[in-house]
């Protein structure tokens, strides 16, 4: 719940992605989904590189493959 009288900062801070389009761990391309978690890992899935993509709190760099990344599958394994 956000309480009524919550304040913002005034500018935000690019962790995941913000260098082009592209396969690096400091890129996306067409990400297709978002999920923070309670400890502020940002967990993003990376449609076009088959990917899932995960940044930890803080990290503001190069995020890390957690799932795929290894082209488009055909099946669960």
């Amino acid at each position: 719940n956000i309480p009524v009288n919550a304040t913002w900062a005034q500018n935000g801070v690019t962790i995941a992605g913000g260098h082009g389009e592209g396969g690096a761990t400091n890129q996306l391309n067409y990400p297709h989904g978002l999920f923070v978690d309670d400890d502020q890992t940002v967990v993003i899935a990376d449609f076009r590189n088959d990917r899932i993509m995960q940044w930890k709190n803080g990290d503001t760099t190069n995020g890390q493959v957690v799932a795929g990344g290894n082209g488009e599958g055909n099946g669960l394994h």
